[in-house]
């Protein structure tokens, strides 16, 4: 066997590649998204940076799937809880508005 052996390279499977593509549906989301935070009132901005945050984290948690980090049963787990959070922002932005509407 030679010193200098060989890397194999491997073309990603059926599922890498899926999950790579909504890896970066997801980022291509948040990048879409960015520049209208600027836009929004400080608490809005808050909300949203929140929201896109967890968009970023599940992304990261598809680009491990796709490496083989992690195993499609994590990446569920972490997809819930990813989801979870982002419908508790939810509920938090439609309670401070429906507070706001109250006040007027």
């Amino acid at each position: 066997m030679s010193v200098a052996r060989r890397r194999q390279v491997t073309k990603p499977g059926r599922r890498a590649r899926r999950a790579l593509a909504s890896a970066q549906l997801l980022d291509q989301m948040v990048a879409d998204h960015l520049p209208l935070m600027a836009r929004l009132p400080e608490a809005s901005r808050h909300r949203a940076a929140d929201f896109l945050a967890e968009l970023v984290l599940l992304s990261q948690a598809y680009r491990q799937h796709a490496a083989g980090w992690i195993s499609r049963r994590e990446l569920e787990r972490r997809g819930h809880g990813h989801v979870s959070r982002i419908a508790v922002i939810r509920r938090r932005s439609s309670l401070s508005s429906a507070q706001f509407t109250e006040q007027d």
